[in-house]
């Protein structure tokens, strides 16, 4: 039950805004900050500001983000107009309890008989039984199923754009309409529930809308990329480029306008048959859940081609684990693909009891159809406030401010490994200084994301990167960066990881964690852990167990040597060995020898022959009873 309305305090209020909306306050009072990228430092800005105060502040606001400002403060966030949202933020209107109408329900006619007339009947039993709620189960099973009409058409490599584009619309359009149909119900106006922008967190224009789409039999492509465009141009703010990447008028992909209205028709009844409004789901996440089980699907189902933008899940998991991040941090991932890593440290904060509302996530991405997967990702994950850029990290990096790099608490990445041509052209040059432990090699950009990840840490800083074992141990120039890395004793852990976790390579991985400010008992020391025998064996590849990952974080943390497992280095052990980090050197997992007793081996040995002899002797024996005797 909502609690009783009563006055709420300016931090509760602003506290529950996303960054760009407090930005955007920012600048409609004509307020100043230092940084505006620190949100705490805004939201002190707006909270001290008298020409900011309360009311004015409310008045800013839609009606959907005074919906969220009641949520946030456990308040009912039904009612008919903004004034009454308002009013109960301000304590100026009492809460409905019940039903939660704003109106006095009209006591209901009887009928001679004694029966209620329909009209008059209670809302109550006026309503049809609610549906049944869709589970991730049935959801995740149907989004799949929807392949399969793709399936011998198109590149299974291309199913991701085309589904994703359209669960993505769908989605969309299903909670446009419903936020409308809740408006109406509430007593506003159709024409404001249906064409006011400020009513919706994301504006779906008519040509867009699931029931226009559902309707048209001809050049459907040409319909649907007509929708796209205008979704991006009315929320462009969020969304501008999402969609660009899916061409559903593509006739290299879906053959001729026959074919292409045919696969696309089904496609989209296919989706018109489950509903993806808020109200139709059982959990508030699980068209997140379902979209990552579908990129996870996609990447099984296509191999390397389909998982190059996507790391499994339980490896990241396990570096989530080792980064720890906490709420109020700025994480970075720089080849963030589908952005599940960035996913993951949010889930992560929220699991610890932390706010992901002043979490700052960003990325990048060169590949623009994974961009947008990823942007996808993020809204149906309920993140709006994020920054995904897009282009290449090394040529160019976009997580820029004022020209200089952006600095974070926690990076963390899966780079494409061993990348041929990853920009050294630029390295040898670079505008921001990131190169300066040693250019890589032409052919191998490992050490180039490594270096890039260093320079967007801030002082206290740690990144974790998944990375082929050859930065370990290759010579050259990449031996020289690791050791200049050594000298500035950044490395904080090496982890081997078991082989085969990977779609499409059996190259086997590592993880290494680098940090700028190491706890003083960590400095001058290294842990090196090799988990490559713990897993679970799969046909087509190997997974890491929620054991494996809980025992490798928990080592990690720990900090300490552990039988055959782990063991914590000197610095100076391994400038030794030249800043060679192959964990084979550091962690022996081979098993102890059995001690063998000499004296009791020997008596053995003597007590079997002489039972050899003896049954020689028997054998003569019996072959001289036979005739064959000498």
């Amino acid at each position: 039950m909502p609690k009783e309305s009563s006055p709420a305090a300016k931090r509760e209020i602003l506290d529950a805004l996303p960054r760009r909306t407090l930005l955007e306050l920012l600048d409609r009072f004509e307020l100043e900050v230092d940084d505006r990228r620190k949100r705490a430092e805004i939201l002190d800005r707006l909270e001290k500001s008298r020409k900011a105060n309360v009311p004015d502040v409310l008045d800013a606001l839609s009606r959907k983000q005074l919906e969220d400002v009641c949520q946030h403060l456990g308040l009912d966030h039904g009612g008919r107009t903004k004034s009454v949202l308002v009013g109960r933020i301000l304590g100026t209107e009492p809460v409905q309890h019940g039903l939660g109408l704003d109106r006095k329900r009209p006591t209901p006619e009887v009928r001679p008989d004694g029966t209620l007339t329909d009209e008059d009947a209670p809302v109550d039993e006026l309503q049809p039984p609610p549906p049944e709620k869709l589970t991730v189960e049935a959801l995740e099973r149907y989004l799949w199923s929807a392949a399969d009409i793709l399936r011998g058409s198109i590149d299974s490599s291309d199913y991701k754009s085309y589904i994703f584009g359209l669960l993505f619309l769908k989605r969309l359009s299903d909670v446009f309409e419903e936020e409308a149909e809740k408006l109406i119900a509430e007593g506003e106006p159709e024409r404001i529930a249906w064409e006011s922008a400020d009513e919706h967190q994301f504006f779906v224009p008519l040509q867009a809308r699931w029931s226009k789409l559902q309707k048209t039999a001809t050049n459907i492509g040409e319909a649907l990329n007509k929708a796209c465009s205008a979704v991006e141009e009315a929320n462009s703010w969020a969304l501008e480029g999402v969609l660009a990447g899916v061409d559903f008028n593509d006739e290299r992909r879906l053959g001729d306008g026959k074919n292409r209205d045919s696969v696309l028709s089904r496609l989209v009844q296919h989706f018109s048959k489950v509903s993806l409004r808020n109200a139709h789901l059982s959990e508030p996440d699980m068209l997140g859940r379902a979209y990552e089980y579908l990129i996870e699907r996609f990447a099984d189902d296509a191999g390397k081609k389909g998982g190059e933008f996507y790391t499994p899940n339980n490896v990241v998991e396990l570096i989530v684990e080792l980064l720890a991040p906490e709420p109020g941090m700025r994480i970075s991932d720089p080849t963030c693909g589908s952005g599940g890593m960035l996913l993951q440290c949010a889930k992560y904060v929220q699991k610890h009891g932390g706010n992901t509302q002043n979490l700052v996530l960003h990325g990048q991405e060169k590949n623009l159809g994974t961009w947008g997967i990823c942007k996808m990702n993020m809204l149906l994950h309920g993140i709006v406030d994020h920054r995904i850029e897009k282009g290449d990290t090394i040529r160019d990096p976009k997580l820029r401010d004022g020209g200089e790099l952006m600095l974070y608490d926690r990076v963390i990445a899966n780079p494409p490994f061993s990348l041929d041509e990853w920009g050294i052209e630029v390295a040898e040059s670079d505008p921001y200084g990131r190169f300066r432990f040693g250019v890589p090699p032409k052919t191998k950009g490992d050490f180039a994301f490594v270096q890039h990840m260093v320079a967007t840490l801030n002082i206290d800083g740690r990144l974790g990167v998944v990375m082929p074992h050859g930065v370990l141990f290759r010579g050259s120039s990449e031996g020289r960066i690791r050791e200049r890395l050594l000298e500035e004793d950044l490395f904080e852990a090496v982890i081997g990881l078991p082989p085969m976790l990977f779609y499409g390579t059996g190259i086997p991985a590592s993880v290494l964690v680098l940090s700028r400010n190491k706890a003083p008992e960590r400095k001058g020391k290294l842990l090196f852990i090799d988990a490559s025998h713990d897993f679970e064996a799969g046909s087509a590849r190997n997974f890491l167990r929620d054991e494996d990952v809980q025992k490798i974080a928990k080592t990690f943390h720990a900090f300490e040597d552990v039988e055959r497992y782990a063991r914590v280095v000197e610095l100076e052990e391994v400038q030794k060995n030249d800043g060679n980090l192959n964990i084979s050197r550091y962690v022996d997992t081979a098993e102890e020898a059995e001690r063998i007793d000499v004296e009791k081996a020997v008596q053995k040995l003597r007590e079997l022959e002489a039972a050899r002899v003896e049954a020689e002797a028997t054998l003569n024996g019996f072959l001289e009873e036979l005739g064959y005797g000498t």
